[in-house]
């Protein structure tokens, strides 16, 4: 067995033996508050026991990315035997990014970047062991981003900055360059993209890390979403089983948008899933006023179909999110950034993860000191009455995806 200093993203990315997951600790309603460092190796024994190896972070700024670095590190210093490696993200901001300024998305936040850029490296560079991945921005790409989003050539730069180090010796040579990005920002998107600087970076980074989110596009391009009339005769297990194979299908089609403009450019490396997931409430517009596609019965349907996908195609999904992080979304507590996760913030586990419960996977593990319970009373019934089936559709013709 090599040791985790000889394992690089080539030996982890791709194999199901290295599940990868979206994480984020924070258990309170403000970033200001972060997570201990016992909070954290609480977090990183649950997950090592869902077989989870490969996480992934989104920015070195807060004290979370290397106080989990460490908190590894001690875990595998306790036990020799644990192992957990990180995809290290470094934010990347326009300038007057999240400003009472307008955001010139034309231009960089130098300082900031130019600093988390910088850390990222020392991080890495401390902790060789644990960090395989640096990913540069987080959907900095892509244009809905409005806040923040930077042109393809602002990657670029960054990309090439930390390749160099690579090349100079002054970072570990086997270590992957990446940035995490929509499928649109990664060419499956609208001609608005197709620029020299995006066939650059896909030349540029080591692999590419695609994020696709069908829950969201229920609402905003629900060309997929619904239950078409030759499916009004089944039941509603069937209905609704029929309308997640289709959001599965859905993103698997955007995953191949990504792969064929890659291969037009003249490209061929590895494409993995960088960010996917399904929330398991929502008070807004995939809820039971809006599309219906936010609960824990849809959650736990989609997580099962997109892991068996990806395991079987030896693509790496880096599931959004491990746990429930009440700070997201705004103040109102329905909005459906606060609800993706497996665990709630107290710890209970989902409906797409019952079976762990059932198979004793977290005996003797705790969430701040409470025990590892079902979700809903561990009820099944009340998970599926509250599922409800989306509207029907009279027509979908699937190969518009």
């Amino acid at each position: 067995m090599k040791s985790s200093s000889d394992i690089n993203a080539s030996d982890i990315l791709g194999d199901p033996a290295y599940q990868a997951i979206s994480y984020g600790g924070y258990r309170q309603t403000t970033r200001d508050i972060q997570p201990t460092m016992e909070e954290l190796k609480d977090d990183m024994k649950l997950l090592a026991a869902m077989d989870v190896k490969l996480l992934r972070t989104y920015n070195v700024s807060l004290a979370q990315a290397s106080n989990l670095l460490q908190a590894i590190r001690e875990l595998k210093e306790a036990d020799p035997e644990f192992e957990m490696y990180v995809m290290l993200g470094a934010w990347i901001n326009c300038e007057n990014a999240f400003s009472d300024k307008t955001p010139n998305h034309d231009k960089e936040d130098e300082a900031a970047n130019t600093a988390e850029i910088a850390r990222a490296v020392e991080l890495t560079n401390e902790y060789a062991d644990i960090v395989k991945i640096i990913a540069v921005g987080n959907e900095a790409m892509v244009k809905w981003a409005a806040s923040y989003y930077v042109q393809p050539g602002v990657i670029l730069k960054w990309v090439n900055h930390l390749q160099e180090l690579k090349q100079n010796g002054e970072l570990p040579a086997d270590l992957w360059i990446t940035s995490s990005d929509n499928f649109a920002s990664w060419g499956g998107g609208g001609e608005e993209y197709h620029v020299e600087d995006l066939t650059a970076l896909i030349k540029a980074v080591d692999f590419l890390s695609v994020h696709t989110y069908p829950m969201h596009d229920s609402h905003y391009n629900a060309d997929f979403w619904g239950v078409l009339e030759s499916e009004a005769d089944l039941d509603k297990a069937g209905q609704i089983e029929a309308v997640m194979d289709r959001s599965l299908q859905y993103a698997q089609n955007q995953y191949q948008r990504v792969v064929d403009y890659m291969k037009a450019q003249g490209v061929d490396k590895p494409v993995h899933i960088g960010e996917t997931g399904w929330a398991s409430f929502s008070g807004g517009h995939y809820g039971n006023d809006g599309s219906k596609a936010c609960d824990e019965y849809k959650e736990g349907l989609f997580y099962q179909k997109m892991r068996d996908w990806t395991n079987e195609s030896n693509i790496s999904c880096f599931y959004f999110e491990a746990f429930d992080e009440p700070w997201k979304g705004g103040d109102s507590p329905g909005d459906s950034e606060k609800h993706f996760g497996l665990f709630t913030v107290d710890g209970q586990a989902k409906y797409a993860i019952w079976d762990l419960v059932d198979a004793r996977t977290f005996d003797g593990l705790s969430r701040d000191g409470q025990p590892i319970t079902k979700s809903l009373d561990g009820d099944e019934k009340k998970v599926f009455d509250l599922s409800q089936i989306p509207e029907t559709k009279s027509e979908l013709i699937l190969t518009n995806f």
